[in-house]
């Protein structure tokens, strides 16, 4: 291609004005990249050339070319963004840097830096979403030309377009690039195999090619038939679709091209239908394998009509039936929506805004880069689900989806709310994944928080994201005061209160511990990565001390910063101690627990506490019970102890002999007073002969 070609190719669609400003951006570029040369021992030029033909065939804007012809100059050449906006305008100059590599920052990891510079370019892509369709041409046309590079390297390069750039590519609804990516990238990661397949198809083309004749055939003559319009395509099976299906679905080459597809391409939507009824009137259709995306969209604005007919000798026949403008959709997706004009800003599809504004919500969420990308590919390999609002709303999920991502989906605000749901008017467990046609109806309240449990289950990325970082600002703030109230009690040691502590002593405090702030240093006290003792001593100017005489009382309100052993399971009442751990912060044990005996004689990591006045909670313990072998006797069990009004968390069962069975269950009750009060209910019952608290 040359800059005549390409000018002469985009007289169909810009004029003449936007024509020239491409050509002098061209010029530019020409310059800049004087004496660079690619791999292949070509001009430079000739890529970003390339990559602005890729956007041509989209028919993006005339800003979109430029900056695709001038994307690697401010990388490469050292010409700065300001001397861009000073030739071609701040939108083009945008664009430009938005594209470009951070190449200026050192990195640890090549995983950290694919990483920042994916968070860079969704940054970008919020503020002008060209910057993506720039991005991918220039990573299509590095696939197209990556023979030039070291094999190691080709990999590393193929993995990564498929892992994040095909993927973006199909979430745009740019159907075409995104297969062509993943092609070169199968043929960058695996050659020979790729090579074998082709080899295959090639011995039964021929058959192939008859039987394919022959349906086609019988498709055109049931639309002349019926009087519709329609063109007829048979869909071509690329290599890397086949061993991909092979693989992911566990088939094998024959099953794989047995299945025939075809494509009819009508003038309206009412066409599609007709022609579904003339297509289920001439082969029979398959049950459970008809979708209707034309109703119902995908997540990237995909219409068509998908359905898999049974045909003459029982030949698997997939038909997809779609108009010319739901066609120009499925193969450039996002661009179809483009009409850029003089003074506006260019609209987009309202589902790549909400991906886009969703990327966002994730990057602020995300405590690093890395996190970030993590959440972002969830949402980059969408297989949707698509359910109801009560009100009658659509929302699409990925498959596998819950009531918490869908309350997410809702708004942060009422996944962060959620406390039950209801699936087709019935109670439903949160964790439950939901299926197409559903109606979900999120039950919240005031004070309700996220729970840990919930990053099992969830598959969104927007729900996961908004999880951790609440998880992580409520774990922020507990520790601040849990650090507060550990310092506190290790200054009385020294006859000191937090009111005497001055400023400059904080200060030199935090110099010595490399904390930027005071609440910085009490969150690691209240994690238990720094010793309260420790820093009470430098405080104080003292050598030595003793703890605190008065010990730390436990609300059972304190959340995420104070555990209870798993070990020795205490309950409110039980004689109790502290263990300070790194991480965790405080884990309350019971006195006689085996597991604190080391941490005894280490008075930095051992923390005297007590139960408060006025605990509240409920605590999970554990009852071992020797039974009767009668009918029921599991059910009676559990009615005593609903009677007791306490709560069952867990139970099993082993049988001893023929007459004895041990149960072993997991109970939850407020304090010890409310656990005798359980196991007088369960001594009562005549199956029962006896009873201890254990493991």
């Amino acid at each position: 291609m040359t800059i005549d070609s390409l000018c002469n190719s985009l007289a169909d669609y810009l004029d003449f004005e936007q024509i020239r400003q491409v050509r002098r951006a061209y010029f530019y570029s020409e310059q800049a990249h004087t004496g660079q040369s690619r791999r292949s021992g070509e001009p430079y030029i000739i890529h970003p050339l390339a990559v602005a033909g890729v956007l041509a065939d989209m028919r993006m804007d005339h800003q979109s070319l430029q900056a695709a012809l001038l994307h690697d100059v401010i990388e490469d050449t050292g010409v700065s963004k300001r001397a861009l906006t000073a030739q071609f305008g701040a939108p083009v100059a945008d664009l430009v840097d938005g594209v470009s590599k951070l190449t200026h920052i050192q990195f640890e990891t090549a995983a950290e830096q694919q990483a920042e510079n994916f968070q860079k370019m969704a940054l970008a892509m919020a503020k002008d979403i060209r910057v993506v369709m720039v991005k991918l041409a220039d990573r299509l046309h590095n696939m197209r030309t990556i023979g030039a590079l070291k094999p190691e390297k080709r990999r590393r390069i193929g993995r990564e377009t498929l892992d994040i750039y095909a993927p973006i590519a199909n979430r745009l609804g740019m159907y075409e690039m995104r297969s062509e990516m993943q092609e070169l990238s199968y043929r960058a990661l695996h050659p020979m195999r790729l090579g074998r397949l082709e080899q295959a198809v090639a011995k039964i083309a021929g058959n192939r090619k008859r039987v394919v004749e022959e349906i086609a055939t019988s498709i055109e003559n049931r639309l002349a038939e019926f009087g519709l319009k329609g063109h007829v395509i048979g869909r071509e099976k690329k290599a890397n679709s086949i061993y991909r299906k092979m693989k992911d679905q566990h088939k094998s080459f024959a099953e794989i091209m047995d299945v025939y597809g075809f494509r009819v391409i009508t003038e309206s939507v009412d066409d599609c239908y007709r022609v579904l009824g003339a297509m289920h009137g001439l082969f029979k259709p398959r049950v459970g394998r008809f979708k209707d995306y034309i109703a119902i969209p995908k997540a990237n604005g995909y219409q068509s009509l998908h359905t898999t007919l049974v045909g003459m000798h029982g030949i698997p026949i997939e038909i997809q039936i779609r108009t010319e403008e739901m066609e120009r959709m499925a193969a450039v997706g996002i661009a179809a929506h483009w009409l850029y004009k003089e003074g506006q800003d260019g609209g987009t599809s309202d589902r790549a805004h909400r991906w886009v504004r969703d990327l966002m919500e994730l990057q602020q969420r995300a405590g690093d880069s890395l996190e970030f990308i993590e959440n972002a590919k969830v949402d980059l390999f969408p297989d949707e689900v698509y359910v109801f609002t009560p009100k009658g709303k659509i929302l699409e999920l990925q498959r596998g989806a819950t009531a918490v991502d869908f309350a997410y989906a809702v708004h942060t605000d009422v996944g962060n709310r959620c406390v039950a749901c209801r699936v087709d008017r019935t109670l439903a467990p949160l964790s439950r994944p939901l299926e197409s046609g559903q109606t979900v109806e999120v039950l919240t309240a005031p004070n309700a928080r996220p729970s840990s449990d919930w990053l099992n289950f969830v598959t969104t990325g927007k729900a996961r994201a908004a999880i951790r970082h609440t998880l992580k600002t409520r774990q922020r703030s507990e520790s601040i005061k849990l650090g507060e109230r550990l310092l506190g009690r290790a200054l009385t040691s020294f006859g000191l209160s937090h009111d005497d502590i001055t400023d400059e002593q904080r200060s030199e405090v935090l110099e010595v511990y490399s904390a930027e702030t005071w609440e910085t240093l009490l969150e690691q006290i209240g994690l238990g990565d720094r010793f309260a003792l420790t820093i009470a001593n430098r405080l104080s100017g003292e050598l030595t001390a003793e703890a605190g005489d008065k010990p730390l009382a436990i609300a059972g309100t304190e959340g995420v910063v104070i555990s209870y052993g798993k070990c020795c399971m205490p309950i409110a009442g039980d004689p109790i101690i502290g263990s300070v751990s790194r991480g965790k912060g405080v884990v309350v044990h019971r006195e006689r627990c085996r597991n604190i005996a080391e941490t005894l004689s280490d008075p930095e990591r051992t923390v005297a506490v007590t139960w408060a006045d006025d605990v509240q909670g409920e605590f999970e313990t554990y009852l071992t019970i020797e039974v009767e072998n009668t009918n029921g006797v599991i059910a009676q069990m559990a009615a005593a102890i609903a009677d007791a009004d306490a709560s069952i968390e867990g139970i099993t069962r082993e049988e001893r002999d023929a007459r004895l069975s041990v149960v072993r269950i997991a109970v939850s009750v407020r304090d010890r007073l409310h656990l005798s009060r359980v196991m007088r209910r369960l001594r009562a019952q005549k199956c029962v002969l006896g009873i201890s608290r254990g493991k």
